[in-house]
């Protein structure tokens, strides 16, 4: 091929180019030198350029941003697909303008409570009290849905949904769950659940240092219980306590304003600052025999709470991890560097696979919990491996969604940060990592290394 007709090739390609950004190619660059350096290309190499400019002249199209990449939520019915996105649409337009303010502040919207109210997703597996009749697979979507926008918002419905109404649900007395059940659904009532104590966590099973003594038709509990969500202002808190007598744990309905109960807001958190932690402290406090869970009289009973509830931080961490990551595939998508957007970039798109391979398998393995949930067949080593797996998983996902955002992750506005710091919560609460790892290694091994 001719010098000549190399040109005429070349031209075809650049007289495509916008004029106006052909002006300033030629204010940046000796035209004379570009034109000697085409002329001596060879045939190969001056095909490739052209191929390489023919592909960057095309527009690029840019897929929707969603996680859910294996499809995971098809298996919804109409109905709960359409309740997953309007819990999704009031998660975007009514909590993510608020939330880095009330996080900083450390802070409640207390006024976010009668719209979620109107929602009508709290206690949805409780029909008979109010709730929807769904599955808990619908409950699992609809933690994730709260998570995905903000971890402390999924917290306080969780503590009401799953851990107080639950509690409720399982060991309550009849009279007891026509009490608090409906209203907690409605949330004109607001419970919390005290089981962690200032020297007790891991070892709550056999070491619980609040007491509970029996005077005739009242018990007296004294002690203290610390990290407990929702505290300063439930009307309710649910009181795990050691009965003095048998040694065995029981659970108490404990009514705001009770003579000899304290609440201590808990300050300088780094995570989950919306919610609402408090120091609990009993001082001979009378609770009526009648405010006693009926069924709740050893700690197998409170583990039955704790298992299920444990699906849902599961489902909790998968909402975390797929905030972070959805805000930071959109950050790559529009940040640019080096004139193009940083995620053509390899090294990002590395990072930007891994957490999407990372959170489809949470995905999958929620799901999986959540159909054994159903089936009735739902074991603690069922739950406590999900646990283990989604919070480290959501470690790696976050911390990498602030990796592709260089400086700006750390930027509360770019809304990775909060989940960065949340999902350290995640990463503890409902069982440390080692002890949910020692209850899937007993049932695998058949021995336990608690100790």
């Amino acid at each position: 091929m001719s010098t000549f007709e190399k040109l005429k090739q070349t031209y075809e390609v650049i007289k495509h180019i916008d004029l106006e950004k052909l002006l300033e190619f030629t204010s940046k660059v000796d035209i004379t030198e570009v034109m000697e350096s085409l002329s001596k290309m060879d045939d190969k190499q001056l095909n490739a350029m052209m191929k390489m400019l023919k592909h960057q002249s095309r527009p690029v199209e840019i897929p929707p941003i969603d996680a859910d990449f294996y499809d995971m939520f098809h298996v919804l019915t109409p109905e709960e697909r359409a309740l997953q996105l309007k819990v999704r649409n009031f998660m975007e337009t009514e909590i993510a303008p608020i939330v880095n303010e009330y996080w900083l502040k450390a802070e409640f919207p207390f006024e976010i409570i009668p719209k979620l109210a109107a929602l009508n997703i709290c206690g949805i597996t409780y029909n008979e009290y109010g709730g929807q009749g769904m599955t808990p697979l619908m409950e699992g979507v609809l933690a994730c849905e709260l998570a995905r926008i903000d971890t402390s918002i999924s917290t306080f419905f969780g503590v009401q949904s799953g851990l107080v109404m639950g509690s409720i649900y399982l060991l309550g007395s009849e009279a007891q769950k026509q009490e608090w059940l409906p209203s907690m659904q409605k949330f004109t009532k607001i419970g919390a659940f005290g089981l962690t104590e200032p020297e007790v966590g891991s070892a709550v099973a056999g070491g619980l240092t609040m007491e509970a003594k029996r005077n005739g038709d009242r018990w007296i509990l004294n002690g203290q219980k610390k990290w407990i969500g929702n505290a300063t202002f439930a009307d309710v808190i649910i009181i795990w306590a050691r009965d003095v007598d048998d040694d065995h744990v029981k659970g108490f309905l404990v009514r705001k304003g009770t003579p000899g109960l304290h609440v201590e807001k808990m300050e300088n958190k780094m995570a989950l600052r919306i919610v609402q932690n408090g120091l609990i402290t009993l001082t001979n406090c009378e609770v009526a025999e009648s405010d006693k869970l009926e069924h709740a009289n050893s700690f197998k009973d409170t583990a039955n709470v704790l298992r299920m509830t444990r699906a849902g931080v599961a489902w909790q961490a998968v909402g975390c991890a797929r905030g972070a990551y959805e805000n930071a595939l959109a950050y790559t998508l529009k940040r640019k560097q080096f004139g193009k957007p940083i995620a053509s970039f390899q090294l990002i798109q590395n990072h930007l696979v891994e957490m999407l391979t990372n959170l489809t398998a949470m995905q999958t393995m929620v799901y999986r919990l959540s159909q054994l949930q159903m089936e009735d067949k739902i074991t603690d080593e069922h739950a406590s491996l999900a646990k283990v797996f989604c919070s480290l998983r959501t470690r790696d996902i976050v911390s990498r969604a602030r990796e592709v955002m260089g400086g700006n992750g750390i930027l509360l506005e770019h809304n990775v940060a909060r989940f960065v710091a949340d999902a350290e919560a995640i990463y503890s609460y409902e069982g440390t990592k080692e002890i949910n790892t020692l209850i899937v290694g007993r049932s695998i091994t058949g021995m336990s290394a608690f100790i």
